[in-house]
């Protein structure tokens, strides 16, 4: 495993981070695919042998539960101070006034929520999941600063929305000196690369590191096109990103991963990876191969002739994962 820093800070985070969407009883909020806590407690382990040191997941995935087979999971294979744990806040956990969104008082409960979950008294990286249009930025920016200055918090991050979305909560922060992201977690793959227009220049520009989600397009870089799967067949939101026209992107990764030897995903990551601005590729694993594939990409090296054709086919995209 290959060590970077993330973003302009001095914090050290694994090339691979393990997406945790994949663990929560099924039975629980929105993802029936979820694994239980029997079957991810090994993969977790795996990762962590691995020396995967990062780990995120999210209050809203599987209503909690992934944080808190996680949590366990981490305590019972890890050691706290050398695994940098990421949650994030902003999706509705509950019915009713202030259940979600990025109010200091969403922000101060669910933060102390996921804690209790987490079985820990810190998080190192705390994100906001999506932009919040009806609460201000500077309430967001603040409370998000003083949970920081608490010892609550080591660092915060953004996940997917506008680069404008982004740039004004980050001079918010600047221009009444709180604590500013680090990191975006954003919709970034072969398939969808819209990213590259604004927010990837934007990041580059102010040392903001940047963690793709989705990064093998919700695994359509891995398999043939027409192909389905227990969570394809569910993911109703997952089908919402993609068109039929990427199946060319896919068969540029089949050959090349055939000419190679080597399995789709990894060439797919490995494209990722080459990737100025990317910092660790958020990757889910419901396999022990996922990770094997995952780890290996970190040293699979492409060549240019190889990245031109994996880059050629594509087209532009509706902006989609906001």
């Amino acid at each position: 495993m290959q060590y970077v820093k993330l973003g302009s800070t001095g914090l050290d985070v694994s090339r691979i981070c393990l997406g945790c969407m994949t663990y929560g009883l099924p039975d629980r909020g929105t993802h029936e695919w979820t694994l239980d806590e029997e079957a991810s407690r090994p993969l977790i382990r795996q990762a962590v042998e691995a020396g995967i040191t990062f780990f995120d997941t999210a209050n809203v995935y599987s209503d909690g539960t992934s944080e808190e087979i996680v949590g366990r999971a981490l305590r019972d294979f890890a050691r706290r101070d050398e695994i940098v744990l990421a949650t994030k806040v902003h999706g509705r956990m509950r019915p009713g006034p202030n259940g979600g969104g990025l109010s200091r008082k969403a922000i101060m409960t669910e933060l102390d929520r996921s804690l209790a979950r987490l079985g820990t008294d810190y998080v190192d990286l705390y994100q906001i999941h999506r932009f919040d249009p009806h609460t201000p930025v500077e309430e967001t920016m603040e409370a998000l600063h003083d949970v920081v200055k608490a010892g609550k918090v080591r660092y915060i991050g953004a996940s997917s929305m506008y680069a404008w979305q982004f740039s004004k909560m980050q001079y918010t922060a600047r221009l009444n000196g709180w604590t500013r992201f680090v990191s975006m977690q954003n919709h970034y793959n072969l398939i969808y690369r819209e990213e590259e227009r604004e927010m990837l220049p934007l990041c580059a520009d102010q040392g903001v590191g940047v963690l793709p989600w989705s990064p093998l397009a919700r695994g359509r870089l891995t398999r043939d096109w027409d192909t389905t799967t227990g969570r394809s067949a569910t993911d109703t939101f997952g089908s919402t990103l993609y068109q039929d026209g990427d199946r060319s992107i896919v068969e540029a990764v089949t050959r090349i991963a055939e000419a190679r030897g080597v399995p789709r995903a990894r060439v797919a990551l490995a494209w990722l990876l080459h990737q100025d601005t990317v910092t660790a590729p958020i990757v889910g694993a419901a396999k022990p191969q996922h990770l094997t594939d995952a780890v290996a990409a970190v040293e699979l090296e492409l060549d240019g002739k190889e990245l031109e054709e994996l880059e050629r086919p594509y087209t532009p995209h509706p902006i989609a994962g906001h």
